[in-house]
């Protein structure tokens, strides 16, 4: 983050003091607002996205202990700087318990105020990747590579390269489990935000209730539960990535704030009327089809276009069979915890060539990770892969059984296999969801769906 780019709060109750501070920082670099009071600074707070607030201890109506409760309440991420006269040191020190960064003594030198407002913003990236860190740790288990030397592979990386460094929003379509989101990781990775934060969100994930509040925040009292105000996600991405997974099943009530977002960057919390701004560039991913769900009604055409307006194809892992043996050796190597790494015989490879990997590189990684702890030795062999006997696993004596390929409608495919992988997985939901590629969620809307029923 650039100087440029650090927005910063001066609260004090004496005018030429503010002054001082503020010139000081603008000629340093920094974007600075003001505030007279300590009602002024929380409704500042409350209007735009702070980075650090240097706050005066003793200020009439509202002070300055009252201000850092409510920053830290409700923006943790923002550092507070006491300012405080000789007098004071006790309350500041006090204020340090509250969660302010640290105290400056008026008068104060250029040295000293720069070098803490400098390490308050080290400790704040630190927070904010601390925050980020929560909902990425799968993403993190291993070292992060983009494994493939497939021709189809190659174009998309191609692709990916050629549109992370500018400022696009990226679709990224595929089916489940084809490593959509690390394609948007390598994005994110080799772009101009690479420093800053990179935050998901899987929109099948989160009930259609909250998905607002998770993405935009909410007011206290704006719905049941909501005890504080809360920063939603956009602002844990400010000035970095939003990445949007399963973009397809998001809410049609939310569509239209996401739109909004996308052309302005600006937002409301639920249950306000302030309009804020936060700068994130978005990716977003689909296993849908989205041109189809905007024909239903189901998905806004104008956002679409918003969200497409670079396209990646994300192959699936039949049509790049090539680039088996490379994967198989990236997670015997880098995923799997035994101390020992396992090997894995020809004759199992090429069992697994054999396989149309219906649930795509995830499903393929589950086979490797079982067969890796079921095997007797550090050797996989082909009794130790747990594969279904048919590459459809379609239910004997479907309608479908022997028509792929044929005139079957795409639909009824897809209930026929989720019917398939019931039965291997005799009725197991969440061990069937794993290998289809899909959340648990999608799985029951595609059970209630299809009307399908689990044989136990």
């Amino acid at each position: 983050m650039t100087k440029k780019d650090t927005s910063v709060l001066i609260v004090d109750d004496e005018e030429a003091f503010r002054y001082m501070l503020s010139t000081l920082l603008t000629n340093s670099g920094f974007a600075v607002e003001t505030a007279g009071d300590g009602v002024a600074a929380i409704n500042a707070v409350q209007n735009k996205l702070y980075d650090v607030v240097l706050c005066d201890v003793k200020m009439p109506k509202v002070d300055g202990v009252e201000v850092l409760r409510f920053i830290k309440a409700n923006f943790p991420a923002i550092e507070v700087v006491m300012l405080t006269g000789m007098s004071d040191v006790k309350i500041a020190v006090e204020c340090m318990r509250l969660g302010s960064y640290d105290y400056i003594t008026k008068p104060t030198s250029a040295d000293e105020l720069l070098g803490t407002i400098q390490r308050a913003l080290e400790r704040r990236q630190l927070l904010i990747d601390n925050l980020v860190l929560r909902g990425t740790i799968d993403r993190l288990k291993g070292p992060f590579e983009m494994v493939g030397e497939s021709e189809t592979f190659k174009k998309v990386l191609e692709i990916a390269a050629k549109v992370a460094p500018t400022e696009s929003t990226v679709l990224i379509q595929g089916a489940s489990g084809t490593g959509k989101e690390l394609i948007a990781t390598y994005i994110y990775q080799q772009s101009d935000r690479a420093t800053e934060p990179f935050v998901t969100l899987n929109c099948a994930s989160i009930p259609d209730s909250l998905i607002e509040s998770e993405l935009f925040g909410h007011e206290k009292g704006a719905f049941t539960d909501a005890r504080s105000m809360k920063q939603g996600i956009v602002e844990i991405a400010n000035k970095g990535t939003l990445f949007l997974d399963e973009i397809g099943d998001i809410s049609p009530i939310v569509q239209p704030k996401i739109l909004r977002f996308i052309q302005s960057g600006e937002f409301r919390r639920v249950g306000g009327n302030t309009t804020l701004k936060a700068d994130c560039r978005i990716l977003s991913a689909t296993n849908r089809n989205l041109a189809d769900l905007v024909k239903e009604g189901k998905f806004r055409g104008d956002l679409l276009y918003r969200l497409n307006v670079i396209t990646i194809d994300v192959p699936p892992l039949y049509s790049r069979k090539d680039d088996i043996p490379i994967l198989v050796a990236s997670f015997l190597q880098h995923r799997m915890k035994s101390k020992v790494t396992k090997k894995i015989s020809p004759e199992a490879l090429a069992m697994l060539a054999e396989y149309d990997w219906p649930g795509n590189i995830r499903e393929l990684e589950n086979v490797i990770e079982r067969a890796a702890i079921l095997c007797r030795d550090d050797n996989i062999r082909p009794e130790d892969l747990s594969l279904p006997s048919t590459p459809m696993a379609l239910p004997a004596g479907s309608a479908g059984e022997g028509k792929i390929g044929t005139q079957l409608p795409l639909k009824e495919i897809e209930r026929m296999h989720i019917e398939g992988v019931l039965k291997n997985m005799r009725g197991n939901k969440g061990e069937s969801a794993k290998v289809l590629g899909i959340s648990l969620k999608t799985l029951y809307t595609k059970l209630q769906q299809y009307q399908i029923k689990i044989q136990s």
